[in-house]
C-alpha cells in the first residue's frame, strides 16, 4: 500500500495522497486530494502535523468537446439557485471567469497583432469541464496561455469531521466541493517587457448528504503578480498603483496585506529569492460578505488589461542585446523552478493526475541556467535580483 502524506499547516492548502477504492469502476489509482487548511482548525484533539487522511475517490478523465458549451455547471446547480445564493454565486464565478478569458485573449491578440490563440475545451461526465487556450511564438509573447476550469469532486469525510471537531464517533459521507476558476500566465520574447501572472478562484462545499442542515462552506482566492527581468519604476507603480485601486474600493486594508501576502508567497526558498516583483495574493477568503467579496474578485480580474497591457505597449519594442535576452532567460529559470517546485497548482496538479498541458501552460517555452550566476553588483540585473531579495513598496 503506498504511504499516505502527513496533514501539514505551512501552507493554505494540504496534499492527500488517496488510493481509490477498488469498487469503483474506474481504473484503481493512487491520487492526491488538496484539502484547504480551513479544514483542520487549531484544536486540541486534532494534530495537524501528525494526522494522516485516507479516503477513496473517483477520478474522471477529460472528454474533448468540439464546442464551448454555454456553462459546465450541472443542472441540478441550476435548480437550486432560486433557493440558494450560494449556488448562484457559481453561476456568476463562472460567468466572470469566462468573460475575464475572453477579455483577455482579444486584448493579448489585437496587442501582438498576429498570434493568434489555440483553444481546447474539455469535459467531465459527471459535471464539470474547461477552455484552455494558448499563443505561443507571437510577434510579442513568446508563450500566453489563459484557462478557465470548472470542477466537481468529493472530499474525504476525515475533513470534515476535522473542521467540525466532531466527536470520533459521527460518520459523515463524503462531502462533495465545487471550484471554479481562471489562472493565466503571459511570456513576453522582449526582456524589457514584463511576464505576468494572474489566478482568480472559487471554492465551495456541500452539506454531507447524512448530515442534513450542515452548512455549507465557501471561499475565494487570486491574485496578481508581476515578474520583469529589469526594473522601470514607473512601470511598477504604475501596476502595483492598479492593484491598489482595485483593493481600495472594497477595503483600505486590502492592498497591504494582500500584497504582502503576494512577496511571501513567490518566495524560492532554496534561492532565498522571490519570483519577481510581487503584486496581491489571497487565499481562504470568506471572513467578509460573500457579494462583497464576488466583486471584488471580478475587480481584480477586470483590473488585469488595465494594469498590463499599457506597460507592454511601453517597452515590446525596446531594443536589446544577447546580454539582455540571457538575464532574461536566467530569470525564467527562476519562473520554472518555483512553479514546478512550490506552487500549489502545479504541484497538486501533477500529482493528481490532471491535464498535464493545462498544467504546464504556466512555463516559458525558453528558460536557461548558468553554473554560480552572480550579476555585477549595481548593474540593472543585480537591482532586480535585489529587489526580489528585499521586496520593496513601490507606492
Amino acid at each position: 500500500m503506498p504511504p499516505t502524506t502527513a496533514v501539514s499547516a505551512s501552507s493554505s492548502f494540504t496534499l492527500l495522497r488517496v488510493p481509490s477504492s477498488s469498487s469503483t469502476k474506474l481504473k484503481p489509482t493512487t491520487t492526491y486530494i488538496q484539502i484547504p487548511n480551513r479544514f483542520f482548525p487549531k484544536h486540541p484533539t486534532f494534530k495537524m502535523t501528525t494526522t494522516t487522511i485516507r479516503a477513496a475517490v473517483s477520478i474522471e478523465k477529460e472528454t474533448p468537446e468540439t464546442e464551448r458549451p454555454p456553462t459546465f455547471l450541472r443542472e441540478s446547480d441550476d435548480k437550486e439557485s432560486s433557493s440558494s445564493s450560494a449556488s448562484s454565486v457559481r453561476a456568476r464565478f463562472e460567468k466572470m471567469i469566462r468573460d475575464a478569458q475572453d477579455s483577455v485573449c482579444q486584448a493579448i491578440e489585437k496587442t501582438d497583432g498576429g498570434g493568434k490563440f489555440k483553444e481546447d475545451v474539455w469535459s467531465r461526465p459527471g459535471g464539470g469541464g474547461g477552455i484552455s487556450r494558448v499563443l505561443q511564438d507571437g510577434a510579442i509573447w513568446e508563450k500566453a496561455g489563459v484557462n478557465v476550469s470548472v470542477v466537481y469532486g468529493v472530499m474525504p469525510p476525515e475533513a470534515y469531521r476535522a473542521a467540525k471537531a466532531a466527536a470520533s464517533d459521527e460518520k459523515p459521507g463524503p462531502i462533495p466541493f465545487f471550484a471554479a476558476g481562471i489562472s493565466s500566465v503571459l511570456h513576453p520574447k522582449n526582456p524589457f517587457a514584463p511576464t505576468l501572472h494572474f489566478n482568480y478562484r472559487y471554492f465551495e462545499t456541500d452539506a454531507p448528504k447524512d448530515t442534513p442542515g450542515a452548512p455549507r462552506q465557501w471561499w475565494f482566492g487570486g491574485g496578481t503578480d508581476l515578474t520583469p527581468a529589469y526594473i522601470f519604476e514607473e512601470d511598477v507603480k504604475h501596476f502595483h498603483s492598479t492593484q491598489k485601486s482595485a483593493c481600495d474600493k472594497f477595503d483600505p486594508t486590502f492592498y497591504p496585506r494582500f500584497k504582502k501576502w503576494c512577496d511571501d508567497y513567490f518566495y524560492i526558498k532554496h534561492r532565498g529569492e522571490r519570483r519577481g516583483l510581487g503584486g496581491i495574493f489571497f487565499d481562504d477568503l470568506n471572513d467578509y460578505d460573500q457579494e462583497m467579496l464576488l466583486s471584488f474578485a471580478t475587480e481584480c480580474a477586470n483590473s488585469v488589461i488595465p494594469a498590463y497591457i499599457p506597460i507592454i505597449e511601453k517597452r515590446k519594442d525596446t531594443p536589446f542585446t544577447d546580454q539582455h535576452k540571457a538575464w532574461q532567460q536566467l530569470r525564467r529559470g527562476r519562473y520554472v523552478e518555483f512553479n514546478l517546485v512550490y506552487d500549489r497548482g502545479t504541484t497538486f496538479g501533477l500529482k493528481t493526475g490532471g491535464r498535464i498541458e493545462s498544467i504546464l501552460v504556466s512555463l516559458p517555452l525558453t528558460a536557461r541556467w548558468e553554473y554560480d550566476h552572480n550579476p555585477e553588483e549595481g548593474s540593472e540585473e543585480w537591482k532586480l535580483l535585489d529587489a526580489c531579495i528585499n521586496p520593496k513598496e513601490w507606492i
